[in-house]
């Protein structure tokens, strides 16, 4: 009884002095996670209002999120007594064997603040890296988010992304069209150009400077191909190439203008019973 009393009061005593601790780490974790919630509130309202590049703000805000996290981590095992010297080299340690188990991870960091420094892709961008195209969508710490076409959502490692290459359609305000027509030999090519010209330049999407060009790009045995290069705003690219084929084919037809398909020629040959058992007694011989 003496050893269970005495086992008891030191327990009380214990619990006595840890309590306080324990009393200001909870204290610390609450005020600690509501300062990181504002702080996010905070920084999407800054995102939200457009006033500031919405990419860095997006990177700045997982970073300083997440760092924010490791503080607050280190302060609450500091209100619980743990030795913050020990600790440091613990976690130095720690970070050592991190960092050499997860190299892909830290090049993915690094990709992620050489894509933020020399921005070549912005969220809102329509990219194609990595064999994916898309709609940037975000760009966090390790890895950026794309949304493709079909409303798939793709997550490409900074660090292949940063390093490989990014075809940004959006980087510009122009963009150019190159589209292949073809038209048979017996068109007069001369007024094909002028219909095409025509065409493009009744529709207003269609930019007048730089001014449309129309040139031959190559004979085939069954066509001429014609290149048609012009100018459009990068909002208008798709609908105007689209609407173009759409009045181009009904201008061709209008006009009589043939436009040539591929043809595939089969012969067949008629062979006799007796020439068939000829050939399969040769076939059997051999």
């Amino acid at each position: 009884m003496e050893f269970i009393n005495d086992y008891w009061q030191k327990t009380v005593r214990a619990a006595a002095i840890f309590w306080p601790h324990l009393l200001s780490a909870v204290l610390t974790l609450i005020i600690g996670l509501i300062i990181i919630k504002l702080f996010k509130k905070l920084m999407l309202r800054l995102i939200a209002s457009n006033k500031f590049d919405t990419t860095l703000l997006k990177f700045i805000m997982d970073v300083l999120i997440w760092t924010f996290r490791a503080l607050l981590f280190i302060s609450i095992i500091t209100k619980l007594g743990v030795e913050t010297s020990a600790f440091v080299a613990i976690i130095g340690a720690a970070g050592l064997a991190i960092g050499l188990s997860l190299q892909g991870s830290l090049a993915n960091f690094a990709g992620g603040l050489l894509i933020i420094l020399f921005k070549p892709l912005r969220v809102g961008d329509y990219i194609e890296a990595q064999g994916e195209a898309g709609t940037v969508a975000a760009i966090f710490i390790f890895s950026t988010k794309i949304i493709t076409p079909n409303n798939q959502s793709v997550y490409m490692p900074n660090g292949a992304l940063s390093n490989g290459i990014i075809r940004n359609f959006s980087k510009e305000t122009l963009r150019r069209t190159e589209i292949t027509l073809s038209v048979h030999h017996s068109s007069d090519i001369s007024f094909v150009k002028t219909i095409i010209s025509d065409t493009l330049k009744a529709d207003k999407r269609i930019l007048h400077h730089p001014e449309p060009v129309v040139m031959v790009k190559d004979l085939t045995a069954e066509a001429v191909l014609l290149s048609v290069f012009a100018w459009t705003s990068n909002a208008d690219y798709g609908w105007a190439v689209s609407d173009f084929y759409q009045t181009i084919k009904k201008a061709f037809k209008d006009n009589q203008i043939e436009i040539p398909a591929s043809k595939t020629y089969v012969t067949l040959e008629s062979i006799s019973p007796l020439q068939r058992a000829d050939e399969n007694k040769k076939t059997a011989r051999a």
